[in-house]
């Protein structure tokens, strides 16, 4: 089956600030996008703290409920990008509201069998002045997992500065050289697999895979 030819990321960022204020989250997740965007990759994002995400783990929760709207645009887009920030050592309630809805794909399929969310890659930045940055992916990647999607490897880029402190991510004078080198290696992995994904799907529901034989 024949993959799209242009590639979709729709990033959603799930810093607490809304609207215009400057956030870390934001930066992180805008220079990873950018990175994308170089490979010829469509890019988009939203804050989700500025649109009214009901609680609930149903695809729409009724009058007034903007997830629908953004669920279309993570079906529409081949990689998922979650941004969070750290707070108390978790995943921003934000990010976990996400989480929540995006839990609708395990009751949805699609014509032959699989989970909407299938065939779906994602990624992960991360930033925090406390330790937890690997506690936020493990918690973030399991439940994106159990959804339908797909992680590839060393897909998480991650800044913690130090524990307490009052510097963040978006004080810093230049972007670190290792969060270059680890943006362009998740931004890599994420599209190789989505690549990968758009020209061969699962397989439907009751079938066995197939592998090429070389």
């Amino acid at each position: 089956m024949a993959g799209p030819k242009t590639i979709r990321a729709f990033g959603i960022n799930c810093t607490l600030k809304g609207g215009d204020a400057e956030s870390s989250t934001d930066l992180l997740l805008s220079q990873f996008l950018a990175r994308l965007g170089r490979d010829g990759v469509e890019t988009a994002s939203i804050r989700a703290v500025d649109h009214d995400i009901k609680p609930g783990i149903t695809a729409d929760e009724g009058p007034g409920d903007a997830w629908p709207a953004i669920r279309r645009q993570v079906l529409d887009a081949q990689i998922l990008v979650i941004g969070t920030p750290i707070w108390l050592g978790q995943p921003s309630s934000v990010c976990k509201r996400v989480l929540e809805r995006l839990n609708a794909f395990l009751t949805e399929t699609d014509e032959a069998g699989r989970l909407r969310s299938y065939g779906r890659a994602v990624a992960l930045v991360v930033v925090g002045n406390e330790d937890g940055a690997h506690h936020v992916a493990a918690e973030v990647y399991q439940g994106l997992a159990d959804v339908g999607f797909t992680i590839p490897p060393n897909a998480v880029v991650y800044w913690v500065g130090e524990a307490m402190g009052k510097t963040d991510y978006k004080d810093l004078p230049a972007m670190p050289d290792k969060i270059g080198t680890t943006i362009d290696l998740a931004a890599r992995n994420v599209l190789h697999l989505a690549r990968l994904l758009a020209e061969n799907q699962y397989p439907p529901d009751g079938q066995p895979a197939k592998f090429r034989e070389d």
